[in-house]
């Protein structure tokens, strides 16, 4: 009966998912008989504010941010929720930085895709497909690790399998999201981020009226604290570095990195990039960016906030910090809120899978075969379009559900690989293609290369420099190679630099 009630709520989100999705398909048949690409991919830039921020939120929002994050809180304390909160300007710093250029050179150009944009500054199809095959290498990743996460928690929580809860789970996120393209992710992406919150502050509740009140879990968390210090075993919940033995388990090197990680270099993340394109006005974005940074603190420091609080009900727990959330939600809570927390991590998982999902699609549909069949002069038939774009989405998630089946152990390192890739490849690609004028193919192809190679082969191999991500290594080599690689290589066309820079001109 209790599996039954903790079921019904999240059953009934999915087909409702499911019928936003078959619904938008149905509404947008005029607009992508037009023009599928334009309309599948960014919604025919017709997203206003609040969607804007939702989807944007939702897409950043991961399984990581509701599993792993507030576990590692748990064992760690407030250290970590101030760790996490670094994520908090994601939102503000995307829109703010490249909104609205990437949205007036995207009209101007006619760009739907990141990788269009990258095509048009640099005049590079060598570029432009390098940058499609790393998104598709890294989306798919990502996928990966959201998937094995979002399979886990429906697992846990439902007493069904774990092959079981994947393909239940896959089979919704990957159908609404292949039928409805990206207006249905945008909607659907905007319930989910709804749903988080209210997830959120119903697991608030549970931990705060299980835990006896505020004071009396502060009780506990301060003593687990002293008791760390004492035995030099477990973490002192109350230190902002997490001290175990002395010794800072979050260093400073650690928060220098995660600012880079989940906070400035979230500009090179395409799947948030994209977002800047699907926007109708300048107020819609102003919006966003308030929106947008209100929810992302909101859900970072509360989920985070939310898994430190848990240590005076949760003492203990059976394997990784991991299942701390799925143990909570499963024997702490009502049945039937249990049923709509548990959809909280759920579409946070969902959102950002369905993103993954249009976004790497377009990377081979736009990005790949139709510029291909343009180059030739070929003509584009939209209902040809549809059907490829429709497979190939289809393809992308069954793939990485085929790789979720046998699942690796944390999920958290996953995302951060998939991140730090990602970053690493665009970050300067971007920035420096958008604002730099001397930017040229040479130095952004040298760039991505050199940055990948660089961060690839010390997380093989296990070099660090200090504590320090391997973000940092990525970051700076891709710099330097950049730089050079824009001095060798030949100036930018004039008619690049008057479409990108016309205040130069």
């Amino acid at each position: 009966m209790n599996a039954f009630l903790r079921l019904s709520p999240v059953f009934v989100f999915f087909v409702i998912l499911l019928g936003l999705g078959f619904y938008i398909q149905k509404t947008s048949a005029d607009a992508r008989a037009k023009n599928y690409s334009k309309d599948y991919y960014i919604g025919g830039r017709s997203l206003g504010g609040f969607v804007l921020a939702m989807t944007l939120v939702a897409t950043y929002s991961s399984v990581s941010s509701f599993l792993s994050g507030p576990g590692v809180a748990w064992q760690k304390g407030f250290g970590w929720v101030y760790f996490a909160s670094t994520q908090v300007v994601a939102a503000f710093i995307v829109l703010g930085v490249l909104g609205k250029k990437m949205a007036v050179i995207g009209r101007r150009t006619d760009s739907v895709t990141v990788v269009d944009v990258i095509r048009q500054r640099y005049q590079s199809n060598t570029l432009a497909i390098i940058s499609a095959v790393v998104i598709i290498v890294f989306f798919t990743t990502t996928m990966l690790g959201q998937f094995i996460g979002g399979a886990q928690i429906f697992s846990a929580t439902t007493g069904l399998s774990y092959k079981a809860g994947l393909i239940f789970f896959a089979f919704v996120v990957v159908l609404y999201t292949t039928v409805g393209g990206f207006n249905a992710v945008a909607i659907t992406d905007t319930a989910c981020a709804v749903v988080m919150l209210i997830g959120m502050f119903c697991l608030g509740y549970a931990i705060i009226s299980k835990g006896g009140g505020i004071n009396k879990i502060m009780a506990t968390i301060t003593e687990v604290s002293k008791t760390a210090t004492a035995t030099g075993k477990g973490f002192n919940m109350l230190s902002p570095t997490a001290e175990s033995s002395g010794v800072a388990s979050i260093p400073v090197q650690l928060f220098i990195t995660q600012w880079m990680l989940c906070g400035v270099c979230t500009l090179g993340l395409p799947q948030s990039n994209v977002r800047c394109l699907s926007y109708k006005d300048t107020k819609s974005v102003h919006s966003a960016m308030l929106y947008g940074t209100i929810v992302v603190g909101a859900m970072m420091v509360g989920m985070h906030m939310l898994g430190v609080l848990s240590r005076g009900v949760l003492f203990e727990i059976n394997g990784s910090t991991d299942t701390v959330i799925p143990t909570l939600i499963t024997n702490y809570m009502n049945p039937f809120l249990a049923g709509i927390t548990i959809i909280g991590p759920l579409a946070a998982t969902m959102s950002t899978i369905s993103s993954l999902l249009i976004a790497g699609s377009s990377a081979i549909v736009k990005d790949i075969y139709m510029h291909s069949k343009e180059a030739k002069g070929e003509e584009i038939n939209q209902k040809k379009v549809g059907r490829i774009s429709l497979t190939v989405t289809a393809i992308m998630g069954i793939v990485a559900v085929c790789l979720a089946i046998k699942p690796p152990d944390i999920i958290v390192w996953i995302n951060m690989f998939a991140f730090g890739g990602l970053q690493t490849a665009f970050f300067w690609t971007l920035v420096l293609g958008l604002f730099w004028k001397k930017a040229n193919a040479t130095g952004a192809i040298w760039g991505m290369i050199g940055g990948l190679a660089a961060y690839c082969i010390t997380m093989a191999l296990g070099i660090k420099v200090s504590t320090f991500h391997n973000i940092i290594i990525g970051i700076v080599c891709a710099l330097i190679f950049f730089i050079i690689g824009t001095n060798v290589g030949k100036p930018v066309d004039e008619k690049v630099g008057r479409l990108f820079f016309p205040e130069k001109y």
